[in-house]
């Protein structure tokens, strides 16, 4: 064989290779607003995490809220959060609650500055741009790629299997679009920070022929309708960008959130106009407070709808054991 047909062939095989390899599936794992009652729940996450390690996720998204919004927010308990992050075996990437920062002004979370408590987040989770875990994974972040927003190191992407993951830094508490000047300014800076995220994550999945794209983020925008519409909403502009793109996008979206503590999968995201039900769009909310539980979902590349969702319920976790 000469040197041309040898390199041909070399190329085929790395590309029926590489095609081969876009089209196999794989899992991960989303959780979040967890633990809620330490040190109580701290065995539960505990036990949580060792099913996880378990059933070895190619990485696991942990949506925020690490604690309720009535239990202090101290430096020592980030410490212990993220010491609990690097115990999951696979990567583990963060996406920032409010119980976090933006509650942290409440007597009982022990009346932080919730600004300054946002850094203290920042410099102790997102120190770098690998995720946490044993095996940390190299991420894009937001910071590293767009000067205007180099604050914004908890936004981040990556790549797995021809489908965009994008983590995003939306809370509760209606988006920290409440309360007083500072809270506002900082929301307004952040919601830009974030509508730029987006449409970066469309067009490029768009230019690299995506298969999907998959969002993580911390707060249930679809509590209540109006919140895609009322001019008070800190969602509003979220979920008028995720519209817009996701219809012209026409491919499988997956929205991955938590905030009000009960599985829920469905197809909430709607037409800018809100006349019709996106279907290219499914959202899964993920248990959490007193259910210290989780969600595996599987990617198969070759299904028409590519997701597929199993509830990680373990027996010993239950709030009030089956029998």
């Amino acid at each position: 064989m000469n040197k041309k047909n040898v390199r041909l062939t070399v190329l085929l095989c790395t590309l029926l290779w590489t095609g081969a390899s876009l089209a196999q599936s794989f899992k991960f794992v989303a959780l979040g607003d967890m633990p809620y009652n330490p040190p109580a729940d701290f065995i539960r996450f505990e036990r949580l995490i060792g099913e996880i390690n378990r059933l070895n996720p190619r990485f696991s998204i942990f949506i925020g809220d690490t604690k309720s919004g009535s239990t202090p927010c101290t430096d020592e308990y980030n410490v212990v959060i993220k010491n609990y992050f690097n115990q999951f075996k696979a990567p583990l990437i963060y996406s920032v609650g409010d119980n976090e920062w933006t509650d942290c002004h409440r007597p009982l979370a022990g009346s932080y500055d919730p600004l300054e408590r946002l850094q203290n987040i920042r410099k102790t989770f997102f120190p770098s741009r690998m995720s946490l875990g044993k095996t940390p994974l190299q991420l894009t972040r937001q910071a590293d790629v767009d000067p205007q927003y180099s604050q914004y190191v908890e936004n981040s992407f990556w790549v797995v299997n021809n489908y965009l993951f994008v983590n995003l830094h939306i809370p509760g508490s209606n988006n920290n679009f409440e309360g007083d000047d500072d809270a506002i300014q900082e929301y307004s800076k952040r919601n830009r920070a974030n509508l730029s995220w987006i449409e970066r994550a469309f067009t490029l999945a768009s230019n690299k022929s995506y298969a999907g794209i998959i969002f993580s983020y911390q707060a249930d925008m679809f509590y209540k309708s109006s919140q895609a519409t009322d001019a008070d909403s800190g969602y509003k502009d979220t979920l008028t960008a995720l519209s817009k793109q996701a219809q012209e996008f026409r491919k499988a979206v997956l929205l991955i959130h938590g905030d009000s503590h009960r599985l829920i999968i469905d197809q909430p995201l709607r037409t800018v106009d809100q006349k019709s039900i996106l279907e290219n769009v499914l959202r899964v909310q993920v248990m959490g407070a007193e259910q210290v539980q989780a969600i595996e979902i599987e990617v198969n590349p070759t299904a028409p709808q590519p997701f597929s969702f199993t509830p990680i319920l373990m027996r010993e976790n239950m709030y009030i054991p089956r029998n």
